[in-house]
């Protein structure tokens, strides 16, 4: 989960730098522990982000199989209001896991808050 975790957040965090925002994108790993990034193509410039969720899920769940762990992340709105990079880690022992890193942007500044844990949902490899 952790090494998931390491692959999976820097993009987002160069992307908020660079662009200030950020596609929904993936992070996978094999069987034998190769860890690649994984986008999602659903036919338009500007997809919605929820397209490209269900794009993405429906992709590494076909994969389930031949893959140990995945991760997905997006950008997303907390309850609070703040903005946040989500990133939701599942492996196919059983782990699900969401971590949640809140972010402020002033222009192309970021500065990131604490690194928060929360039961994650199974959506690749169903219980």
């Amino acid at each position: 989960m952790d090494a998931m975790l390491e692959a999976a957040l820097p993009f987002a965090q160069q992307m908020l730098a660079k662009r200030g925002e950020f596609y929904p994108y993936a992070v996978s790993m094999s069987a034998g522990g190769e860890v690649a990034m994984v986008a999602a193509d659903v036919g338009t410039e500007k997809p919605a982000s929820g397209d490209l969720l269900a794009s993405l899920y429906g992709g590494l769940a076909s994969r389930a199989r031949e893959l140990r762990a995945a991760a997905i992340v997006s950008d997303v709105k907390l309850g609070s209001g703040e903005d946040a990079i989500r990133v939701e880690i599942e492996h196919r022992d059983g782990g699900a896991l969401a971590v949640v890193l809140p972010y402020k942007k002033r222009g192309r500044n970021v500065t990131y808050g604490d690194l928060a844990a929360l039961a994650g949902e199974r959506r690749i490899w169903p219980a």
